[in-house]
């Protein structure tokens, strides 16, 4: 697959990474209206989705029981729904000159299927490189927030209202605690791509930081 964020485009990719309860999604929607408000074309999207096909393939990830697939499956079935993502809508936009800005990308299966489930790291590199070959997020926002209150975010925004995605959410705080230490890790790694956002405070704040380290980033 050939590197659609190419220097010949305007667009940028960015990402928004992190465990459950995080904001990730509100916080798409803010960064994509600041951006427009700026007079830039964006995008948001997300994880597993975005695309016909990868919202398909999203239902059978995110829904059901904790044991529904076993850990390299689930790695497989999230590279097939990001092939279709990169493909069918991240990847034309960005050719297009608009900015993409997804919620979560590739790291989140080095996170979950990773740490999270015990798929070695190489295992998943090696997918990546076959289906992504190199192609990366031009800047990573990991939003950062302690698991106890992550989950009671989570919880809360399903109160009141039918929602199966829940699967992952089901799986034991061990499990989540494995989740932020898998990302501040790759923050760690990254320091070029991944910006660490504390994602503890209003969301107005979040959006705040949020916006600073893009502005920063582009120089906006």
């Amino acid at each position: 697959m050939s590197n659609p964020s190419s220097p010949a485009t305007a667009g940028r990719f960015i990402t928004l990474e992190g465990g459950e309860g995080t904001g990730k999604s509100t916080q798409v929607r803010r960064l994509v209206a600041a951006l427009e408000a700026k007079g830039i074309t964006a995008l948001g999207t997300r994880e597993p989705g975005g695309a016909p096909g990868a919202e398909q393939i999203r239902k059978l990830m995110v829904e059901g029981e904790p044991g529904r697939w076993d850990p390299i499956t689930e790695t497989l079935l999230a590279y097939a729904a990001r092939a279709d993502h990169v493909a069918r809508t991240i990847g034309p936009a960005l050719l297009k000159g608009s900015w993409v800005i997804s919620d979560r990308f590739n790291d989140s299966t080095f996170a979950y299927q990773g740490w999270g489930r015990g798929v070695p790291r190489e295992t998943i590199r090696r997918i990546d490189a076959a289906v992504l070959d190199d192609f990366a997020p031009d800047l990573t926002l990991v939003l950062d927030l302690d698991v106890a209150l992550g989950l009671e975010r989570a919880h809360r925004r399903e109160d009141g209202k039918a929602s199966a995605e829940n699967r992952f959410e089901k799986f034991g705080t061990d499990f989540h605690e494995k989740l932020r230490q898998a990302f501040l890790d790759i923050a760690r790694r990254n320091p070029q791509r991944c910006k660490v956002i504390d994602a503890g405070g209003t969301e107005d704040q979040v959006a705040e930081a949020i916006f600073a380290a893009v502005s920063q980033r582009f120089d906006l």
